[in-house]
């Protein structure tokens, strides 16, 4: 930008230049485009490659007073996820019945389970709502979520997809989350009448069964956790940020040792700290959520930088401001070498080559997340 001062001849001339983060709010989409097509190569304003994702860092138990806590920053973007275990009553529950002995593991020891098996426990944890995600955004985090502001569209839909991964991942056994009664033999109730002999045999009949049944176990309560997943900082991506601070808090997480008291009808649980058990995560899965930017000749870039055909580049891991300038979204989640979900809005670049493409992108991003969490101990 060229100014000619009022006096001066037009041949002196001044120059106003203005800082890159003035550009890239007066124009995000040229500024954008600007970077992804310099000569040395396509480069993001953050000086990252299209595929290259920012560091993740975790710093496990930091709440003192949740049954497991992770802060998880990725970026600039920081997470603290708290986790709570509340008891939940059966006798609580409407309508509920025990469930079929198919699929029921009174042990503390896990076990192989079959696929049906899999999917009665996955229905058991979700009709009892035994998981329960929470997202908050409005801590000033960011300049669009205030603090003090009510829940934001953003908050509820990462709250549902969080619990909808929860459940389709069946990350969590449901035997983690049963606490069981053992009762002790019963002895002879009333004694039957040694001279009457149908009477002998009826009662010991009746006192046999009584004691079958007392013999058996069974699920007095549930634990209930409650996340609550609270961004302390928002640049961008927020979703993956949230399922890598949950994933890193329920590694932390410890349950203590619980029984039921048949005399008051309560669950007890043992204050030593030594007695609590972590949970048996069934798996490992990670999420990496990618943004296709379109470059094509509708008014968006320079006329001097338009071309006949479109141009796509795909980001991984997206800051704020390049979120704010895609139209798709991929989200895949993968277990090392199996997807388990993916999620795609917007926009239809992202085909069958460009899908696999992701995926080996994805698998990548988990092998980074298990080395950082087994660098802590996780």
């Amino acid at each position: 930008m060229t100014i000619h001062p009022a006096g001066s001849s037009s041949s002196t001339s001044h120059t106003l230049s203005f800082p890159a983060q003035t550009f890239a709010k007066l124009s995000p989409y040229p500024f954008l485009y600007a970077h992804l097509t310099s000569p040395g190569g396509p480069r993001r304003p953050s000086g990252r490659k299209i595929s290259e994702c920012r560091t993740p860092r975790i710093h496990p138990g930091s709440i003192n007073h949740a049954s497991g806590s992770a802060v998880v920053r990725v970026g600039d973007s920081a997470a603290v996820c708290g986790i709570r275990g509340e008891v939940l009553l059966t006798k609580d529950v409407a309508d509920w019945k025990h469930p079929e002995s198919s699929s029921l593991n009174s042990s503390t020891q896990p076990q192989e389970k079959t696929w049906e098996t899999r999917r009665l426990e996955a229905d058991e944890i979700s009709s009892l709502s035994l998981l329960v995600p929470n997202v908050e955004l409005s801590t000033g985090c960011s300049p669009s979520h205030l603090l003090g502001s009510p829940p934001t569209d953003l908050a509820q839909t990462l709250s549902c997809r969080v619990l909808t991964l929860l459940h389709t991942s069946q990350l969590i056994s449901v035997d983690d989350l049963r606490i069981w009664h053992y009762p002790a033999s019963l002895s002879a109730a009333a004694a039957p009448d040694p001279n009457d002999p149908d009477s002998v045999t009826v009662k010991a009949a009746n006192q046999a069964e009584e004691d079958e049944e007392a013999e058996k176990p069974g699920i007095k309560a549930y634990w209930c956790l409650q996340i609550t997943i609270l961004f302390i900082s928002l640049d961008g991506n927020p979703f993956d940020a949230a399922w890598g601070a949950l994933m890193a808090a329920l590694k932390d997480t410890k349950l203590p040792r619980t029984w039921w008291d048949a005399d008051r009808e309560l669950v007890l649980c043992s204050p030593e700290p030594a007695e609590a058990r972590k949970l048996n995560l069934s798996n490992f899965p990670i999420a990496l959520t990618f943004g296709i930017f379109t470059a094509k000749p509708d008014g968006l870039l320079n006329a001097a930088r338009r071309k006949d055909v479109e141009q796509n580049w795909i980001l991984a891991d997206m800051d704020a401001f390049e979120e704010g300038c895609v139209r798709e979204e991929v989200t895949v989640v993968v277990d090392e070498q199996q997807i388990v979900r993916i999620e795609k809005g917007g926009g239809g670049v992202v085909g069958m080559v460009e899908m696999r493409e992701l995926v080996a992108r994805a698998v990548e991003r988990w092998r980074e997340w298990k080395e950082v969490l087994h660098r802590i101990g996780g």
